[in-house]
């Protein structure tokens, strides 16, 4: 796997920004992505230090558009920890 593909955007919540203050960034990532990976291609690609990643991957909601029902995309989500005084400008 090529490192651009690894990381596909952030994930942009209320719960996600105010763990920003604290060092913790939450990424939306391949589904083949491996914590290694992940760490090394945030590192390369922000330029900091990364303490610790955690991942899991999102189940499908079901959601309904008139009388017709699906299901939301599933994707892997990683949680990554920054070193203290270490951020990432979003």
């Amino acid at each position: 796997m090529r490192n651009p593909d690894i990381i596909l955007g952030p994930v942009i919540t209320e719960k996600s920004i105010t763990g920003n203050q604290n060092g913790v960034y939450v990424f939306k990532v391949d589904k083949r992505a491996t914590k290694t990976q992940i760490k090394s291609e945030i590192e390369r690609h922000f330029g900091v230090k990364v303490v610790n990643v955690n991942t899991l991957n999102t189940k499908p909601k079901d959601r309904r558009v008139g009388r017709y029902t699906g299901k939301t995309k599933t994707y892997k989500k990683a949680i990554v920890t920054l070193a203290q005084g270490s951020s990432i400008e979003m």
